[in-house]
């Protein structure tokens, strides 16, 4: 009988799949609190040219934050699966 079986993954690789999920959530930690302090910046203080500018560049470094933070998971989590999986994922 023709059995396929697939590899385990080793204790090195799941202790990488968790640092890569604590590291998504630092990045999303980051982008939350960049949006956070953008929209004080233009919703909560004195209208001030200064404020909104700085306030807008933040909350679009926090959408840019997200979205890195999210395409580094998905990155290294394919490289992981590909290679436990025995496919070559890229």
């Amino acid at each position: 009988m023709g059995s396929t079986k697939q590899q385990q993954p080793d204790l090195a690789t799941i202790r990488t799949e968790l640092a890569n999920e604590r590291t998504v959530l630092a990045y999303g930690r980051t982008a939350l609190m960049l949006v956070a302090t953008g929209v004080s910046l233009v919703k909560f203080l004195k209208p001030s040219f200064d404020f909104l500018v700085i306030g807008w560049v933040l909350i679009a470094c926090g959408g840019l934050v997200a979205l890195v933070g999210i395409r580094r998971f998905t990155r290294l989590r394919r490289q992981l699966l590909s290679r436990y999986s025995g496919t070559d994922v890229t």
